[in-house]
Protein backbone atom coordinates (compact mmCIF):
# COMPACT_ATOMS: atom_id res chain seq x y z
CA UNK A 1 0.00 0.00 0.00
CA UNK A 2 1.43 3.33 -1.11
CA UNK A 3 1.63 6.10 1.87
CA UNK A 4 -0.13 8.96 2.27
CA UNK A 5 1.00 12.19 0.94
CA UNK A 6 0.13 14.71 3.54
CA UNK A 7 -2.49 17.40 2.72
CA UNK A 8 -0.73 20.88 2.39
CA UNK A 9 -3.11 23.87 2.44
CA UNK A 10 -1.52 26.33 0.83
CA UNK A 11 -1.69 24.38 -2.37
CA UNK A 12 -5.58 24.18 -2.11
CA UNK A 13 -8.01 26.76 -3.58
CA UNK A 14 -9.58 27.07 -0.61
CA UNK A 15 -7.09 27.93 2.02
CA UNK A 16 -6.07 31.91 2.47
CA UNK A 17 -4.15 33.61 4.72
CA UNK A 18 -5.82 35.83 7.83
CA UNK A 19 -4.73 38.99 9.15
CA UNK A 20 -5.71 37.48 12.79
CA UNK A 21 -1.68 37.12 14.15
CA UNK A 22 -3.30 34.20 16.83
CA UNK A 23 -4.84 32.56 13.64
CA UNK A 24 -3.45 33.08 10.40
CA UNK A 25 -4.49 30.32 8.74
CA UNK A 26 -7.85 29.97 6.95
CA UNK A 27 -9.82 27.39 5.22
CA UNK A 28 -12.95 28.73 2.88
CA UNK A 29 -14.69 25.72 2.62
CA UNK A 30 -15.28 24.95 6.07
CA UNK A 31 -15.71 28.29 7.32
CA UNK A 32 -12.90 28.59 10.07
CA UNK A 33 -9.39 29.96 11.12
CA UNK A 34 -7.00 28.57 13.27
CA UNK A 35 -3.35 28.77 14.73
CA UNK A 36 -2.00 25.35 12.20
CA UNK A 37 -2.82 24.66 9.41
CA UNK A 38 -6.44 23.46 8.50
CA UNK A 39 -5.82 20.35 7.45
CA UNK A 40 -3.77 19.39 10.54
CA UNK A 41 -7.22 20.42 12.67
CA UNK A 42 -9.24 18.15 10.85
CA UNK A 43 -7.13 15.50 10.85
CA UNK A 44 -6.60 15.72 14.98
CA UNK A 45 -10.49 16.36 15.30
CA UNK A 46 -11.61 13.41 13.02
CA UNK A 47 -8.92 11.45 12.13
CA UNK A 48 -9.23 11.73 8.53
CA UNK A 49 -7.98 13.67 5.96
CA UNK A 50 -9.48 16.75 5.01
CA UNK A 51 -12.35 15.89 2.24
CA UNK A 52 -12.58 19.56 0.75
CA UNK A 53 -9.01 20.23 -0.73
CA UNK A 54 -9.04 20.66 -3.75
CA UNK A 55 -5.50 21.69 -5.67
CA UNK A 56 -5.07 25.25 -6.71
CA UNK A 57 -5.29 26.07 -10.67
CA UNK A 58 -1.76 26.18 -12.18
CA UNK A 59 -0.30 29.38 -13.16
CA UNK A 60 1.00 29.29 -16.83
CA UNK A 61 3.73 32.03 -16.13
CA UNK A 62 2.57 34.56 -18.64
CA UNK A 63 1.31 36.94 -16.10
CA UNK A 64 -1.72 37.69 -17.70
Amino acid sequence: MKPRQPIVCRKCEFYYVTWDTRRPHGCRAMNFKSRRPPSLVVRQSSGQDCLHYSPKAERDGTGA
